[in-house]
């Protein structure tokens, strides 16, 4: 049982790093931003270039963007690729939780508590 366990764990992990890369080709800029060391700006960049000069041809393309160093791309190129759909949903996109109370519009049991009470 130990044994099966630790293989569906070490499965999950294949699956995991696997699953994390980003295509510098297809990915938004909320994609780009969930990259380590690449922020807005960095990130805007990156879409600005490859709008201008078409699809990056290698991960290595990428210090063609400004803002984008030897450094930064080693950092990067294990989350990254030119191929592919970018497999990583950006937490900005999550759907928020509804509010309670919608924006605006009071609650009934506030709405009834503030009437009027009629003197007799």
């Amino acid at each position: 049982m130990k044994k099966l366990f630790a293989l569906l764990v070490g499965m999950f992990f294949v699956c995991a790093s696997a699953l994390a890369a980003i295509n510098i080709n297809t990915a938004t800029q909320q994609q780009l931003e969930t990259l380590n060391g690449i922020g807005p700006v960095k990130a805007k960049a990156i879409i600005d270039y490859r709008s201008k000069n078409g699809a990056f041809k290698s991960v290595d393309d990428l210090k063609k963007v400004s803002g984008i160093g030897d450094k930064t791309l080693e950092k990067l190129k294990k989350d990254i690729s030119i191929s592919g759909a970018s497999s990583v949903a950006p937490a900005a996109t999550a759907p928020a939780a509804k509010p309670a109370v919608p924006a605006g519009k009071p609650m009934a049991a506030k709405k009834e508590a503030s009437k009027p009470v009629a003197k007799k």
